[in-house]
């Protein structure tokens, strides 16, 4: 897959940060959209959380373990400055909508499209 995308122009890090990292979401998202919408909220925010702690505490690390990795530079001024500012929006939308219990789907729709800016950035930055 690296043989193609490099005949593309489009660097490995794109291709981690938007193919590798939605095909191995997918099975994580349809389990929480399915227990959303039988009213297993729980499971639904524990699917979420686990796997993210799961990989950054030991997906990302073991890598690292075997061998020596070398990091992009953009994936510290770009990529990390966008996952603290989603985490931190996402942190602001639990506090706001705390007392209601749900986080709705306003939330919902901002974090979407934030997503969905943040890929059109990529795709952006790739073309230069």
């Amino acid at each position: 897959a690296t043989g193609i995308a490099t005949a593309f122009g489009v660097s490995d890090l794109v291709i981690g940060l938007t193919i590798v990292a939605i095909g191995t979401s997918l099975p994580e998202l349809a389990a929480s959209v399915a227990s959303a919408l039988k009213g297993h909220h729980d499971i639904a925010i524990g699917n979420v959380i686990g796997s993210n702690i799961f990989n950054l505490l030991a997906v990302m690390p073991i890598p690292g373990i075997l061998a020596v990795t070398a990091v992009e530079p953009m994936a510290l001024y770009r990529d990390y400055i966008v996952m603290a500012g989603v985490t931190f929006a996402l942190l602001l939308f639990f506090i706001i909508c705390y007392r209601r219990g749900t986080l709705g789907r306003i939330p919902g729709i901002i974090l979407t499209a934030g997503y969905l800016g943040y890929m059109f950035t990529l795709f952006l930055a790739n073309q230069a």
